[in-house]
C-alpha cells in the first residue's frame, strides 16, 4: 500500500493549515476550497435518546474521511446522516446543518439525494439476482437508457471485480466470496455515479487479503469520487485515509490530517485510544 502513503503525503502538501471552529473542533480546509460536506452543529436523537452532540465536521471532495472510537460513540450513526439513512428508522430525529456542495441535505430529495450519496454496509448484502442483475438494478430503476452492458463492466472494473467474474454473469450474487460480494455491493453504488461513497464498516467480515484489495480499491476510487469510512481498525484508517475523525460518546473530539493524528493527536483522549488504553 505504498501507493496511499503516498497520496497521504502528496494530500498533506496541498493542505491549508486547519482552522478552528468556535467550538474548538478541528475544521480542515484545502486551499482549494473543495469541500464536500459541510456539517455544522448536528445533533442527532433516537427517539428522547442523543446519540450525536454538536458535531461540526467538514469533508473534503475527492478524498477519503476515516471515521474511528469505540463502538457505541455514534460512527455510523454520523455516516448515515450523510444520506439521511436514518430516516428509515421510527421515532429519530436530526438537528443542525448538512450541506452537500452547498445545498441542505434536509430540503434535498431523498431518492435524488441517496443516488448522490451511495452507500456500502458491514456486512455483503447482494440482491438475489445475478451478478449482472445486481449492478444493472440501480441503473434500472433510475430510468438509464444507455448501453447498460457497457456501464455493468464499467461498474465491475471501478471495484475491482470484472476479471473474476466476465464470464459469470449471469450466476447468482450468492455464488460469490464474501470479499467478492462486497466489491459487488460497491459495484451496484459505484453504477449510478454517486459524487459520494459512504462505507460503514465494509471490510469487518472480510481477511486480510480482501481488505487489501478494498483499501486499494478506495486509493483508485477517490480520483472521482469522495469516501467516507466507519471502522474500528486503526491501522486501516492511517493506511487508507487522508484524514481521520475521532469520536467518543456521540461527540467530535479530534480531525485532523491522518499523519497527523495518529503522529501528534492534539487531545489525549484520542492518543489514549489510538494508544489502546481505552476502546
Amino acid at each position: 500500500m505504498a501507493s496511499t502513503a503516498h497520496g497521504n503525503s502528496a494530500a498533506a502538501a496541498r493542505l491549508a493549515p486547519e482552522m478552528k471552529h468556535p467550538d474548538n473542533s478541528a475544521i480542515v480546509h484545502e486551499s482549494n476550497g473543495k469541500l464536500r460536506f459541510e456539517i455544522s452543529h448536528l445533533n442527532f436523537f433516537y427517539g428522547p435518546k442523543q446519540a450525536v452532540f454538536d458535531l461540526n465536521l467538514n469533508i473534503p471532495k475527492n478524498r477519503v474521511t476515516a471515521l474511528i472510537g469505540p463502538s457505541g460513540c455514534g460512527k455510523s450513526t454520523f455516516l448515515r446522516t450523510l444520506n439521511r439513512m436514518n430516516e428509515t428508522i421510527r421515532n429519530t430525529r436530526v438537528e443542525g446543518e448538512i450541506l452537500l456542495d452547498g445545498q441542505d441535505i434536509l430540503q434535498m430529495d431523498v431518492v435524488g439525494l441517496r443516488r448522490r450519496v451511495g452507500m456500502v454496509f458491514q456486512r455483503p448484502n447482494p440482491f438475489p439476482k445475478s451478478i449482472y442483475e445486481n449492478v444493472a438494478y440501480g441503473l434500472r430503476i433510475n430510468g438509464y437508457k444507455g448501453r447498460l452492458h457497457d456501464l455493468v463492466e464499467h461498474s465491475l472494473r471501478r471495484a475491482a471485480l470484472w476479471d473474476e467474474v466476465k464470464d459469470y454473469l449471469h450466476k447468482s450474487a450468492f455464488a460469490l466470496s464474501g470479499g467478492q460480494q462486497q466489491r459487488l455491493c460497491i459495484a451496484r453504488a459505484l453504477a449510478v455515479d454517486p459524487e459520494v461513497l459512504l462505507l460503514d464498516e465494509p471490510c469487518s467480515a472480510l481477511d486480510p487479503v480482501t481488505t487489501a484489495k478494498i483499501e486499494e480499491l478506495m486509493f483508485h476510487l477517490k480520483d472521482s469520487c469522495t469516501l467516507a469510512i466507519v471502522t474500528h481498525n486503526m491501522q486501516q484508517a492511517a493506511r487508507a485515509s487522508d484524514f481521520t475523525a475521532f469520536m467518543l460518546d456521540g461527540k467530535l473530539i479530534e480531525h485532523s490530517e491522518t499523519s497527523k493524528l495518529f503522529t501528534t493527536p492534539k487531545d489525549p483522549r484520542t492518543e489514549a485510544y489510538i494508544t489502546g488504553r481505552f476502546g
